[in-house]
């Protein structure tokens, strides 16, 4: 098999690449993967084994159609994963969003019917289902985005859904709860209250800090991505939760323990804009069809993502302090 992932060097996506290629998901022992990546700010080569002989890097933007035309005949399966996805930045500035999640979907799903692909899926997010006070969403709930990125990625599960529908093509789509673990972006709640405790600096917790979200490790969400991939039906959506809710507070006593600080380290800040007040996903159908559970206890995972990041310093400054930064990360707010 020849696969095509897209933002591959991205947190999870270059998650999946690596579990893939070090033999982690049955099947694919000799499954060669191309990786498309833009490289903006979120992408990093150094998420990705380089010099592996299955292993192919283009850089290059999903919105460049001459690009994929080029690229994806001879390509039995792809996995989307490239998205613009910081909230914050979002409500900030919203038009990348919709360039790369909606208009770039279209353009690799075009891309796609025209070159035979025979197999796609989807990487999307519970934020399209907007906000719940009790309960929680199965598949056919109503989209009701609340921020300029959960839009632009309900957008783009429409158009998923819109070319199987019209056109046949075999693609479905998952919507994860948040994820953690090693490799994330300091711009996301868990590694940038980690990095900033681990450098002294007070960590910026929105509101009361008592929005609930449900946690879900990288790599269990990158087993269900490839049990949809090989066993998940056409035009249809799972759900991948992690089976714990949390407060963001609850999460910032957690870090603030396991980096050895203390309640003074936080600093209240205004809340974010639409800000969603709880997620939380059925995932039954996963569990059902494909046999489905994550394997991570949220507790482990967490100590074992702040051990990572307390033993990769060098990872995390290269990304949070860039070539072009004068000082401390001075950003107020979190994606959470």
């Amino acid at each position: 098999m020849r696969m095509l992932v897209t933002g591959g060097a991205g947190f999870i996506g270059s998650h999946f690449v690596r579990t893939l290629l070090a033999g982690g998901y049955d099947g694919h022992g000799q499954t060669r993967v191309t990786v498309l990546d833009k490289l903006t700010y979120a992408g990093n080569r150094d998420n990705l084994p380089a010099s592996h002989p299955r292993l192919d890097f283009v850089r290059g933007d999903i919105c460049d159609a001459r690009l994929l035309d080029g690229l994806l005949p001879g390509h039995d399966a792809v996995v989307h994963f490239a998205a613009e996805s910081h909230v914050d930045r979002s409500v900030h500035s919203a038009t990348e969003f919709a360039r790369t999640n909606v208009q770039g979907t279209q353009i690799l799903l075009e891309a796609c019917l025209a070159a035979g692909v025979g197999r796609v899926v989807h990487v999307s997010t519970d934020e399209v289902y907007g906000s719940i006070p009790e309960g929680a969403w199965t598949e056919d709930w109503p989209l009701l985005p609340n921020s300029p990125y959960a839009a632009s990625k309900a957008a783009s599960d429409l158009m998923a859904r819109a070319y199987w529908r019209t056109h046949g093509l075999n693609v479905s789509i998952t919507r994860c709860s948040n994820n953690y673990g090693p490799y994330q972006h300091p711009e996301k709640l868990i590694p940038l209250f980690v990095t900033n405790l681990l450098e002294g600096l007070p960590v910026p917790l929105y509101g009361d800090g008592r929005n609930v979200r449900e946690w879900l490790h990288v790599d269990d969400h990158c087993r269900a991505i490839d049990l949809v991939l090989a066993r998940g039906r056409a035009g249809e959506v799972y759900n991948v939760g992690g089976g714990n809710e949390q407060t963001n507070l609850h999460i910032t006593e957690r870090l603030l323990e396991l980096c050895g600080a203390d309640e003074s380290m936080v600093r209240r800040v205004a809340d974010r804009k639409g800000h969603d007040l709880r997620y939380a996903l059925d995932e039954s159908k996963i569990r059902e069809e494909l046999g489905y559970a994550p394997r991570i206890p949220f507790e482990q995972g967490l100590a074992q993502t702040v051990a990572w990041y307390q033993e990769n310093p060098g990872w995390w400054k290269a990304v949070k302090y860039p070539e072009n930064a004068t000082g401390p990360n001075s950003r107020e707010g979190h994606t959470s």
